[in-house]
């Protein structure tokens, strides 16, 4: 790939690093849509622990949805071309909801509309304190569309979720960490450097363990806490039965690093 695409990556010490450059804002028009498409093939086929999400931009994550496109819609009669638009955006951001591996979310400057549900939809979030975070749908006579109205309130509680919504306000990084919007909250221009440190420290634990740490906690989200409970004993059984339990184990008892391959 070249840095004139609007979605490139690289893998190293088995970190996934996807990199947003649609100039001027990363608005999530169809060509970045599909680069991100592509991008999760790659990181699904590869044997990457982690998938890590910044911009190349400066003072952007990413600004949302493609307005521009959206308005072309309008003299087009019915809404096809629009529903075809949804579907294709929420396509990858399902697709990376629901990951076997976790993703981080490195947010400087602006994550609004779309570009939040992008963020929302990977495992973890840091932002510097210069990021500030929104869905400003309802100016637009819109609603979020790309999952915003259903991750945002298990992340951060029904009433706090209307707030950002109703009011279409932005939230800046501080209060965005306070709420649990932001996981980590690091200095202007530090957020790629601790999502990578976060990506590197997740690889040296095992990928067995957390995919099953995410499919348990969505259960939290999604199933009754009996249900939940007995998920949660099936797959710890389940994991101690193979390999890398055994490594684990072992490792703590020889007092040495787990080598998780």
């Amino acid at each position: 790939m070249t840095d004139s695409e609007p979605v490139t990556h690289q893998v190293r010490d088995r970190v996934f690093h996807l990199r947003l450059h649609r100039p001027p804002a990363n608005a999530l028009g169809l060509a970045l849509v599909d680069g991100l498409e592509g991008a999760l093939d790659e990181f699904e086929r590869g044997d990457a622990r982690v998938l890590v999400i910044t911009s190349a931009l400066d003072g952007f994550f990413a600004a949302g949805a493609d307005i521009k496109l959206m308005a072309s819609f309008l003299d087009s009669p019915g809404t096809e071309e629009f529903t075809d638009y949804g579907e294709r955006l929420r396509d990858p951001l399902n697709r990376l909801a629901t990951l076997d591996r976790p993703s981080i979310a490195a947010i400087e400057g602006l994550a609004l509309g779309g570009g939040l549900e992008l963020a929302l939809a990977c495992t973890l979030r840091v932002g510097s304190r210069a990021a500030r975070l929104g869905l400003p749908e309802v100016k637009l006579g819109l609603i979020p569309g790309a999952g915003g109205t259903q991750r945002l309130p298990r992340l951060i509680g029904r009433g706090r979720a209307l707030d950002l919504m109703l009011t279409a306000r932005e939230v800046p990084a501080e209060e965005a960490h306070a709420i649990g919007l932001l996981d980590r909250l690091v200095e202007p221009g530090s957020a790629e450097k601790e999502a990578m440190a976060l990506a590197h420290t997740l690889c040296e634990r095992s990928g067995a363990a957390l995919t099953q740490i995410l499919r348990c906690v969505d259960d939290a989200h999604e199933e009754a806490l009996e249900r939940g409970l007995a998920r949660e004993a099936e797959r710890v059984t389940a994991l101690f039965g193979g390999s890398e339990a055994r490594e684990g184990l072992h490792a703590f008892l020889g007092k040495r690093r787990p080598n998780y391959v």
